[in-house]
């Protein structure tokens, strides 16, 4: 794929992520995806994601920076949500956070098959101890 396929496809499935149409993930994930070094496939993938929402029913998936060098992508990922308990173990109990979270992802045969994903929890917990 060129920069801008990869660009496009990307954004199709963040578009998939946000509508949770779970039965399209497939499309853009490859069956056999690892996840920060662990190999998880992609059952494994949809149930971190269906997790995900279960533990922040508003959560929205908005591109900040993306970067493409096929058969890479870059991008900063920002959140504006309300997590129902604990969050990445900091009791957020129902507050309006934000936060961002960079990830890469390498594309094999059109399908994401590998995610690298560095969450900012510490501006998460900073904003819980000061609301």
């Amino acid at each position: 794929m060129t920069s801008e396929e990869l660009k496009l496809s990307y954004r199709a499935y963040i578009t998939c992520l946000n509508s949770q149409d779970w039965k399209r993930l497939g499309l853009y994930v490859a069956r056999d995806v690892e996840y920060n070094g662990s190999k998880i496939g992609l059952e494994g993938y949809r149930r971190m994601l269906e997790g995900d929402l279960r533990a922040i029913p508003d959560l929205q998936f908005n591109i900040d920076l993306l970067v493409s060098e096929p058969p890479r992508i870059g991008c900063r990922l920002l959140f504006n949500c309300t997590p129902t308990g604990k969050l990445f173990d900091i009791p957020v109990n129902g507050r309006c956070i934000r936060f961002s979270e960079n990830v890469f992802y390498e594309y094999s045969s059109d399908l994401i098959s590998k995610v690298w994903s560095v969450i900012d929890t510490a501006a998460i917990r900073q904003q819980v101890e000061t609301l």
